[in-house]
């Protein structure tokens, strides 16, 4: 984890129906000292809305960061290596 002030403010939004993925996202962010909006299944939003906006075949969690959907826990984890905020 590099720990520079562009991912110490990094906004993220996940998208959770409170699996283990989800959490681990959460925990993941929260060790990034990221801004996290959690929106959770049943609370939020229901599964229909989720599949009509990610699709039928969609992961949770789903995660955008900044104003860009990034994907799931593990598209995530590519799109962070990627860009040089950890080596995995």
């Amino acid at each position: 984890m590099t720990g520079d002030k562009e991912t110490e403010t990094m906004k993220v939004v996940i998208y959770t129906n409170g699996n283990q993925e989800s959490e681990r996202a959460k925990s993941l962010f929260e060790s990034l000292n990221s801004k996290i909006l959690e929106y959770k299944l049943n609370n939020h939003f229901s599964q229909k809305s989720f599949e009509s906006e990610f699709g039928e075949n969609a992961e949770y969690p789903q995660i955008s960061i900044g104003y860009a959907h990034i994907g799931s826990l593990k598209d995530t984890l590519k799109f962070l290596e990627k860009n040089g905020v950890f080596v995995v």
